[in-house]
């Protein structure tokens, strides 16, 4: 199983759109890898920067409706050849949040008033989330601070995430 651990790159924006994620005029490529470079190019965020602060972050902690527009796999793609492997929000659009799932990466949402208080508390620092599975809980560290916030999510989609993703997972099963 991926490691769903690492540093936190803060979004905090809502509404954060497929087409932000990865431009559609990327969609002819054929490999995750080759959309590396492209993540959230076209993003409108003030002090944001993608080629220096996406790099060597694991995790992003944003707003709510994360993913909304097209229903490509590109913009989970296009995360995960970033090294990017976990989405905590508010809420996704349903088929963004399915598609993340179906590629063995969580898509995790947490109320509104615990998104505030990260945004809060831990952007603008260095901040480490360890995710631990078993307890579905989430360890949030960021200088001397350190916080365990729980999370929930379905069994299917746990089922999917241990298994790599939807095609590792119907090769299991089926």
């Amino acid at each position: 199983m991926t490691n769903f651990s690492g540093k936190v790159l803060f979004l905090d924006r809502s509404d954060i759109n497929t087409d932000e994620i990865i431009p559609a005029k990327y969609l002819t490529e054929i490999s995750k890898k080759a959309l590396k470079p492209y993540l959230l190019e076209d993003i409108k965020l003030e002090g944001f920067a993608p080629h220096k602060d996406i790099k060597g972050k694991s995790i992003i902690v944003t707003r709510a409706n994360f993913g909304c527009g097209s229903s490509r796999e590109h913009a989970p793609w296009a995360l995960e050849a970033n090294g990017i492997n976990l989405v905590i929000a508010e809420s996704f659009a349903r088929i963004f949040k399915q598609n993340m799932f179906n590629c063995g990466m969580p898509a995790v949402e947490l109320p509104v008033e615990t998104i505030d208080h990260l945004f809060l508390n831990f952007a603008g620092k260095e901040t480490l989330i360890e995710t631990d599975f078993e307890k579905n809980l989430f360890i949030i560290k960021a200088d001397k601070l350190k916080e365990e916030i729980p999370f929930s999510i379905s069994d299917f989609d746990r089922a999917l995430i241990l298994a790599g993703g939807w095609v590792e997972y119907a090769d299991l099963k089926y």
